[in-house]
């Protein structure tokens, strides 16, 4: 018995050697789980930011030759460069731009496009990245001085504004559409007044300022009041959430990094 356990012991000390040996292998490991990437942002065209605008409202949208440029074309650039998109840009009416992102026929509309309560009921906005003044263009010679002119109990005046804008909007609302007339874009309007068919122009400062440069010495000005003040941003198909978040965090990160103010700078001085 003193014979057997003892083998019984020298066969368990050898097991156990064998086991404790350092082989001179490296121990095998779990690879980590890969985690996939996250999934690109979903648009109508995939790779692609397809923007809408309207390309005659300078110096935020407007084309040179074939060429796109303009505030609003830089700051659309700049935000697809950041979420890895290819920016395509449409030009249309300025009245059908909200539609054509519901039809997902563009993911995003940039047009010198003011926020209002109206609007936000068809679409969905970005945070703001510029603001604006709705100006009054009048000629040389014209009995209108202020806003308060033109709003007078009993004036007569006629104004003109680009369809669908908010130009359109506060003058319809506060003169009536007896007193507001529609141009497909402002240029229309400005020639308009030139021939005396209409008495002012609304219509934000800046292009104000182009359609003047435009047409010098043909007596325009622009008011020294303002007629109201707004706010500028992007706006988005009623629910895109995940596209609307994604440019609101690119918006905010230019902003910051001093991209927007730049770009607003080099068009306006």
């Amino acid at each position: 018995m003193k014979r057997i356990l003892s083998l019984i012991l020298a066969v368990m000390f050898v097991v156990c050697c064998f086991a404790g040996c350092n082989t001179g292998k490296p121990e095998e490991t779990t690879a980590p789980e890969v985690k996939d990437e996250a999934p690109a942002l979903k648009t109508v065209e995939k790779g692609k930011l397809i923007m809408a605008t309207n390309a005659a409202f300078a110096p935020y949208e407007f084309k040179e030759g074939e060429e796109f440029k303009g505030i609003d074309v830089e700051i659309a650039q700049a935000v697809a460069a950041k979420l890895g998109l290819t920016l395509e840009i449409k030009d249309m009416n300025f009245d059908t731009l909200l539609n054509v992102v519901n039809e997902k026929k563009a993911d995003i509309v940039l047009a010198g496009l003011t926020v209002t309560p109206d609007r936000q009921k068809e679409v969905d906005f970005s945070i703001s990245y510029a603001s604006g003044v709705q100006s009054i263009i009048v000629t040389e010679d014209s009995e209108i001085t202020s806003v308060d002119d033109l709003l007078a109990e009993g004036a007569t005046y006629i104004a003109g504004v680009q369809l669908g804008t908010t130009g359109d909007t506060y003058a319809t609302d506060d003169m009536g559409e007896d007193r507001v007339y529609r141009y497909v874009n402002g240029n229309e309007a400005v020639l308009s007044l030139l021939k005396g068919e209409i008495q002012c122009v609304i219509i934000d400062n800046e292009p104000a300022k182009k359609y003047l440069d435009a047409n010098p010495g043909k007596g325009l000005k622009i008011l020294d009041t303002s007629y109201i003040e707004e706010d500028y941003a992007a706006a988005f198909a009623k629910g895109n959430d995940e596209l609307r978040k994604a440019v609101d965090k690119a918006i905010e990160e230019l902003i910051a990094d001093g991209t927007v103010d730049n770009i607003i700078k080099k068009y306006i001085k």
